[in-house]
């Protein structure tokens, strides 16, 4: 007998998809035809295929045809801001992504984790935020409840666990504020 977690005891909490299971697969199945076998200049096509599916998605969003997005309907990204090649948002709860905001290529924005202590291991829903102005750099990993502040940057290969302040420049596993971000010229 396992002393952890017991898969056999694990489900999905009744309604935690946010759509019906139908859906889920047909925008799995649009994904990976339609939105990644789109042209690299289809933002447009690809801004409105998101919002076909419920995601709220600002003007002028630059979303590249290898991004991945589990849940759209629970994703909301503002004006202006890039998502970049290989980016996943695993949006088992809520991704706000603000306006102006970069997310570089290979970067994981992840909005849930399982609680280790039940043995049933259920899934733990925790929003992501990055606030206006932030740059997520290439290959960053941006844990479940975490909010990247307003301007802020996060260096390459990072991993994000606790709340990033607004303004500040920081990196590192885990990532850690290193100086204030000074202002655009």
């Amino acid at each position: 007998m396992n002393e952890y977690q017991r898969l056999d005891l694990f489900s999905l909490a009744p309604g935690s998809r946010g759509r019906s299971a139908l859906t889920v697969q047909l925008w799995w199945l649009v994904q990976a035809t339609l939105f990644r076998g789109s042209p690299q200049i289809a933002y447009g096509f690809r801004r409105w295929l998101l919002r076909c599916f419920g995601a709220r998605v600002g003007k002028k969003v630059l979303i590249r045809p290898t991004a991945t997005v589990t849940y759209p309907w629970k994703v909301s990204i503002g004006d202006h801001s890039w998502i970049g090649d290989d980016v996943v948002l695993y949006s088992l709860s809520s991704i706000d992504i603000g306006d102006h905001v970069v997310v570089s290529q290979r970067s994981y924005l992840c909005a849930a984790d399982h609680d280790p202590e039940l043995r049933n291991f259920p899934i733990r829903e925790r929003p992501v935020r990055v606030e206006n102005g932030a740059w997520i750099a290439t290959d960053v990993f941006v844990g479940p409840g975490v909010t990247v502040g307003r301007g802020a940057v996060v260096g390459a290969r990072s991993s994000v666990f606790k709340a990033v302040p607004a303004g500040t420049i920081c990196h590192g596993n885990p990532c850690r504020p290193v100086r204030m971000r000074g202002t655009m010229r």
